[in-house]
């Protein structure tokens, strides 16, 4: 194997979608809780730190879920599964980049961030993949407060401390995780059935899931709104959310007449990355603008 080829390899463990898509929601907790006031430095530590962390993970996941991996269609390419990397130096490659995260961390923000980035992964490669996933259905609830706390983490590494907004935050990006994965196990259906992971349409089937994807869109459109409401976002924020959460409920919903559940369930996936990357930008953008004013008290 040539030396690009192995890089290749090496960058494919850490899973880089997931770690693009994890630094955006960094940013918006960050920038919610700065006010316009940026450490540039304490940023980007923040950013560097938890994106290593996260990667240390997905490295980790990579050897955990090797055999299963090998009996689904979108994973079976991976390194491990090919062989083109030992889990030895799949072991090895994960513990470095945990260490040099966790580490960046502790150097530049707060014991508390360390702590909240060290829960995620605990969740993640722990309670999530070593045990929860080939077990039951709730793995995927389990499996979002790790999801969530990124920008959690990012806002606590600015504030020292977990307040009302930190635990909207966490509210927020839990609910959003849940319809995300429904919807991404109902187009992967008969990969999920062939390595016998228990996610809730396997289990329970589409239609059950359908209902579920519906209660957590409407949970999450009402909980993202109350960050304007309380005052850690303004109303360009609120405007945003109230419509990207209508259309991504309205989705849902079609849910209940369509002919074809699979393309529905990539119409829900593919608008749940525009919603939550949407409201991460505006949280950073109106956040570094305005001040914190509750939008019921600008109202009134």
């Amino acid at each position: 194997m040539d030396a690009a080829s192995r890089r290749r390899d090496f960058l494919a463990l850490t899973k880089p979608g997931i770690i693009g898509g994890n630094a955006i929601s960094v940013l918006g907790g960050f920038f919610l809780a700065a006010r316009g006031e940026i450490d540039p430095w304490l940023l980007l530590a923040t950013l560097v730190g938890l994106s290593l962390v996260i990667a240390s993970g997905c490295a980790y996941n990579n050897v955990i879920d090797r055999d299963i991996d090998a009996m689904m269609t979108r994973t079976r390419g991976r390194p491990l599964v090919q062989g083109r990397l030992s889990v030895a130096t799949t072991l090895r490659f994960a513990t470095l980049l945990g260490v040099a995260g966790f580490g960046l961390l502790a150097a530049f923000t707060n014991p508390l961030t360390v702590g909240l980035a060290a829960f995620g992964f605990a969740i993640y490669v722990g309670a999530y993949s070593l045990w929860l996933k080939r077990r039951s259905e709730y793995g995927t609830l389990v499996g979002s407060l790790s999801g969530a706390m990124p920008p959690v983490v990012g806002y606590c590494a600015v504030t020292g401390r977990f307040d009302v907004g930190a635990l909207t935050l966490l509210v927020i990006f839990c609910l959003w995780q849940m319809p995300h994965s429904y919807a991404i196990a109902i187009f992967r259906l008969q990969d999920y059935r062939a390595a016998r992971i228990p996610v809730l349409p396997v289990v329970r089937g589409i239609r059950t899931a359908k209902h579920y994807i519906l209660g957590y869109v409407l949970a999450f459109v009402l909980a993202s709104l109350t960050l304007s409401l309380a005052g850690y976002a303004g109303p360009g924020y609120f405007a945003v959310a109230l419509g990207m959460g209508a259309y991504w409920l309205y989705l849902a919903m079609q849910g209940y007449w369509t002919s074809n559940a699979e393309r529905w369930a990539r119409r829900v996936f593919g608008f749940s990355i525009l919603t939550i990357t949407a409201l991460s930008l505006m949280m950073s953008v109106e956040a570094s603008l305005l001040p914190g004013v509750p939008l019921l008290a600008a109202l009134g």
